[in-house]
């Protein structure tokens, strides 16, 4: 890998997505995956692809968390009802099989607060590009989550800079959301996982933290959510 990248989640989107991340992670040292149904696609999913999702997760070790799972009422390309059951079961499947769950959270704070106040306790579970209020963050952190935080945080209109800052140094996380939001200085451009050196520059920044210490926090949280090679 280049550019001090030894290790890296891939995220999958659908049941398709899924075999596919799982084929990525399986071909290459330090990779792994993740299981799920994105809410943009739940409306495109099968009845039984939960069940399908569980069975692949289970008897494939690269797999290391349920997601990417959510809800979106921005874009709205799933019914809302529809977002929300998939949500829940996912969440729910998590729970059961002892993997974490990542979930996208975009104009529908309720309901997500909702959620993270109901879910047990046991649960393992981060808001991935966290871009919410400090309301959503607060609850999040009753509930134990991490808070991953991607490009959009070097962006010069970025206005949410009291969330970095409020996250505590054990549940902070980074990514690249690739192939979206590129960071500065790679705004505009395809988004690739070595990008994320950048991210980890702009957090570091925000939070008055060194470079180094951010990339071993990150990592070191990474590891611990994930865990990887525990």
């Amino acid at each position: 890998m280049q550019g001090g990248i030894t290790s890296m989640v891939t995220i999958a989107s659908n049941f398709q997505d899924t075999h596919a991340a799982a084929e990525i992670a399986a071909g290459h040292d330090g990779i792994w995956s993740t299981a799920g149904i994105h809410p943009h696609e739940v409306s495109q999913a099968q009845d039984d692809d939960l069940n399908k999702i569980r069975d692949f997760a289970m008897t494939h070790p690269e797999v290391v968390a349920i997601g990417e799972t959510g809800l979106d009422f921005f874009y709205d390309n799933s019914p809302r009802k529809l977002q929300q059951k998939w949500f829940d079961k996912q969440a729910e499947l998590a729970c059961d099989i002892g993997l974490p769950l990542v979930i996208h959270s975009r104009e529908a704070e309720e309901e997500t607060m909702s959620m993270l106040r109901n879910a047990p306790s046991s649960s393992r579970m981060v808001l991935h590009c966290f871009t919410g209020s400090m309301q959503l963050l607060e609850v999040g952190l009753e509930a134990g989550c991490y808070f991953s935080f991607s490009g959009l945080i070097s962006f010069a209109k970025f206005d949410a800079q009291q969330a970095v800052r409020a996250v505590p140094g054990d549940l902070i996380l980074a990514e690249t959301d690739s192939p979206y939001l590129a960071p500065v200085p790679y705004r505009g451009q395809r988004n690739e996982p070595v990008f994320v050196t950048e991210v980890i520059k702009a957090m570091a920044n925000i939070r008055g933290e060194s470079v180094e210490h951010m990339a071993e926090s990150t990592t070191t949280n990474a590891k611990r959510f994930y865990a990887l090679g525990l």
